[in-house]
């Protein structure tokens, strides 16, 4: 079956529609369970989705006369709705889900560093939208709870594809597909940012320089900030007429997912690129762009981009950071103090101290721990949703005690330019340097190499 959900929802087998039923809600429904496909749902949140928060008292025994009436349509078409627990998945064996091939190449795009196959990617991925998300089965309230995480997606994608269109020479393409884009979204500061340089590299300052003005005016004026340093950044270069601005301003080092900067993983195992950063990881105060913890949201798609936990709990602690800033915040001075710790004790054997703090890190995490069943029947160690907003440091700890007890614990290397220190596995005991280019560019051929 291929199921279309970015639009107007529509079901095909063998190139066919097939009409799976007339009732919106249940429609809704099956929209839900295929926006995670292969994933637990609770009763729970169906009915929270479905009701905005005010269901009926018959709402749970509702649902369930609703998935007991999708089965049967469904079930010609190979498509099963499993009951598991307090919940419903629908399982994948093949079916294909537009939302699902749109992220898979969204984050395919953003991990490569070919600008060319980053747009060739993106194109293929925005090609799949033909409208709002579910456009003739959600209501406008609904929509907005679902489509948050996915419109967010599909901006970042379209801030990645500018960026490439960008390290292409293609200033003039840029300019016009994102002045739109900016109108719709005039507070998007990286939106703002690559148009500017866009507008830069066609020769048009001015308008580059007023596009700025009305961004700074709006931002002050409504949201009472002002912009950030990005955005900051490229109105110094084109006040100053920095050359710099000419080339694709991105290190290739660098990944932007659900629009944060993460830390390329080089490093080779999870605990590592914990520790690392773009560059300069040692420096006090760290160096420009340096410092990858940037905020509970960073840490959060992180997580999910090296696979400590799934998607569906990434989201979930974006949700509750937003509500409970503070405990966000206090997760986050922990998950720096475990990464200081943890690199102290990967760079000196013989601190014990740090070994000592990293192991009661741990320990707690041990116990947040569970054993969950995949799709494939293989059993895993996940973090306990339970945690709440300290899953994250759960997920880093639990991996960094893997690591600690791993004999590739030996080969840990840090880079020996004093301004990278860089971690990295060295199995072939041959490797002095990192590969990254600023080390490239700082002490000549031999820094990219071996010897």
């Amino acid at each position: 079956m291929d199921f279309r959900l970015l639009g107007t929802f529509e079901a095909r087998h063998d190139g066919q529609p097939v009409e799976i039923d007339s009732r919106r809600q249940e429609r809704c429904i099956l929209a839900v369970l295929l926006l995670d496909a292969g994933r637990l749902v609770s009763t729970d949140r169906l009915i929270e989705l479905l009701w905005s928060g005010r269901p009926p008292g018959s709402a749970r025994s509702v649902v369930h006369t609703y998935v007991g009436r999708l089965r049967p349509s469904l079930a010609p078409y190979g498509v099963r709705i499993i009951t598991r627990g307090d919940g419903y998945l629908v399982e994948p064996d093949g079916h294909h889900v537009d939302v699902q091939e749109f992220r898979r190449l969204a984050l395919a795009a953003g991990t490569t560093t070919d600008p060319a196959e980053r747009v060739r990617l993106l194109d293929r991925a925005l090609a799949l939208w033909r409208g709002p998300l579910l456009a003739d089965t959600a209501d406008d309230q609904l929509r907005e709870r679902l489509q948050g995480p996915i419109e967010e997606l599909r901006l970042t994608g379209l801030e990645l594809r500018a960026e490439a269109q960008l390290a292409l020479g293609r200033h003039a393409l840029v300019v016009s597909e994102l002045t739109p884009l900016v109108d719709r979204y005039p507070t998007r500061e990286q939106l703002v940012a690559i148009l500017m340089t866009a507008l830069y590299r066609a020769s048009r300052q001015a308008d580059a320089l007023l596009l700025y003005r009305t961004t700074r005016r709006l931002l002050v004026d409504e949201l009472g900030i002002e912009p950030g340093p990005k955005l900051r950044e490229v109105h110094r270069g084109i006040l100053r007429d920095d050359h710099r601005l000419d080339r694709p301003g991105r290190p290739v080092h660098e990944v932007r997912l659900h629009g944060e900067e993460l830390p390329w993983t080089v490093g080779g195992h999870p605990a590592l690129d914990f520790c690392n950063t773009f560059a300069g990881w040692g420096h006090e105060p760290p160096l420009p762009g340096s410092e990858w913890l940037r905020g509970y949201r960073t840490l959060a798609v992180w997580t999910g981009y090296v696979g400590l936990t799934d998607d569906s709990a990434v989201h979930r602690l974006i949700d509750l950071a937003r509500h409970d800033p503070g405990t966000a915040e206090a997760v986050l001075d922990a998950v720096r103090g475990l990464r200081s710790r943890l690199y102290a004790c990967l760079t000196d054997p013989d601190d014990r101290s740090a070994f000592d703090a990293v192991a009661r890190s741990a320990r707690d995490a041990a116990k947040a721990h569970v054993l969950r069943r995949e799709p494939d029947g293989r059993g895993r160690w996940w973090p306990d949703l339970a945690a709440g907003l300290w899953l994250p440091l759960h997920a880093v700890a639990w991996r960094a005690a893997e690591l600690l007890v791993d004999p590739r614990r030996l080969t840990v290397r840090a880079c020996r330019d004093e301004r990278c220190g860089w971690l990295f596995l060295d199995d072939n005991g041959l490797r002095r340097w990192c590969s990254l280019a600023t080390c490239g560019r700082s002490v000549g051929a031999v820094a990219c190499g071996t010897g």
